[in-house]
């Protein structure tokens, strides 16, 4: 009995990347009667509302909310600027990056991908290569993933806006932020983003089913010369309401705004710079932990420079079958679910099997990853899979600051 004890009673930990680890505060302002969604705190709350949320975001320009996961943000911030035809370039180094060019192939646009690969990062000599080549400017808009959640790694979002600037070609800077905002550090405005998409489940710790499209005015500009816009997904009447149901294009998702609404407020109690340096902390105790694993094992970083890594979500591998293995292990017998290795490996691969992903985002903390950690090092040991010795002390000494 002893040999066959499971301890996964008590509490989960969902330790995917997103939806996240869901705060009680979010929990219990969501736990309420169906508000009146024609007079009231709800109609109140949207103008602070949408003021904080842009605070999150670092603009002062405007934000639209759509009922939707972040592949309808995808849409509805192409939808808005490129039209059938239009050419968009898509600097791909993950599963999301060749989605978003796919969302925007199904809308018409002629997609234009330079894929990376799934462990490197831009490589913005090639990027800058393309835009220059591109001398009558057909090319719209350049959708950049800022982190890819398969593949973990983070872009430099500035110096691709310096590259486009130092090309002089007038694209539209689009920024997929939706595994980043909240986690890593991000300034649409000082960074020269035109469009930022994101979602509720990250980050920004609520539930999924609210996608953010955050625009400035120079996408606004191309917004008005656009032939024809759906009328759900425009951001017009979202943006700049004359009545309470325009934000939504109808009913409001009315509870996952009251979760927003508390989880803005933890954001903004705990100050987005401190957000920035814990989510930094709490990876770098994690790579410490995965380092020094794979310094006498088959244990594996997706991405090898520390630069391009991800603070919310870090992509892993280990020999085939042994991904799947582990996470089978850990969530049947500690109560931890660790991610799959979402778009590392096609359907029917075997090595589907070697890769999982950590998430740490939104409401995380120190014990809580040094639980993940230490879960991780029981199913290496429980499976006999060979790893280097001492990384969970390593990630301590991370979060102890030493």
């Amino acid at each position: 009995m002893t040999q066959d004890l499971r301890v996964a009673q008590g509490r989960g930990y969902l330790a995917i990347p997103g939806p996240s680890v869901m705060p009680d505060a979010v929990l219990r302002a969501m736990h309420r009667a169906s508000p009146n969604i024609y007079e009231g705190e709800l109609l109140d709350m949207m103008e602070p509302l949408t003021a904080d949320l842009r605070r999150v975001a670092r603009t002062k320009h405007h934000v639209a909310i759509y009922i939707a996961n972040g592949h309808g943000a995808w849409e509805a911030a192409l939808a808005n600027v490129i039209a059938p035809g239009e050419r968009v370039l898509v600097p791909a180094t993950g599963r999301f990056g060749i989605g978003w060019g796919e969302m925007a192939t199904g809308l018409g646009a002629d997609v234009q991908v330079l894929d990376f690969g799934k462990s490197n990062p831009w490589d913005l000599d090639q990027i800058a290569e393309e835009l220059r080549a591109d001398a009558g400017h057909q090319i719209k808009a350049v959708l950049a993933v800022h982190v890819d959640t398969s593949s973990s790694v983070r872009n430099d979002v500035p110096a691709l806006r310096a590259v486009l600037d130092e090309v002089g070609h007038p694209a539209l800077l689009m920024a997929d932020c939706i595994a980043s905002l909240g986690c890593d550090e991000f300034e649409m405005d000082a960074w020269g983003v035109d469009v930022m998409v994101t979602g509720s489940q990250k980050g920004l710790m609520v539930p999924p089913g609210i996608g953010f499209v955050f625009f400035n005015e120079k996408a606004a500009a191309k917004r008005s010369v656009m032939s024809r816009v759906s009328r759900y997904w425009d951001w017009v009447p979202r943006a700049n309401p004359e009545e309470f149901f325009q934000y939504f294009g109808g009913t409001a998702p009315t509870h996952h705004l009251y979760g927003l609404r508390a989880a803005l407020d933890m954001i903004h109690e705990e100050g987005i710079e401190h957000v920035w340096a814990r989510h930094q902390r709490l990876a770098q105790a994690i790579w410490a932990a995965c380092e020094t694993w794979s310094e006498n094992g088959e244990l594996r970083l997706n991405v090898t420079d520390r630069t391009f890594r991800s603070h919310a979500v870090t992509a892993l591998r280990l020999d085939a079958p042994n991904g799947t293995a582990l996470r089978n292990w850990v969530q049947k017998n500690l109560g931890l679910t660790l991610g799959i290795g979402l778009g590392m490996a096609e359907p029917g691969d075997p090595a589907r099997d070697a890769f999982f992903r950590l998430g740490h985002m939104g409401h995380v903390n120190g014990q809580m990853i040094m639980g993940v950690l230490g879960g991780i090092q029981a199913g290496l040991s429980a499976l006999d899979i060979p790893h280097g010795h001492g990384a969970v002390e390593a990630a301590a000494a991370v979060i102890a600051g030493r």
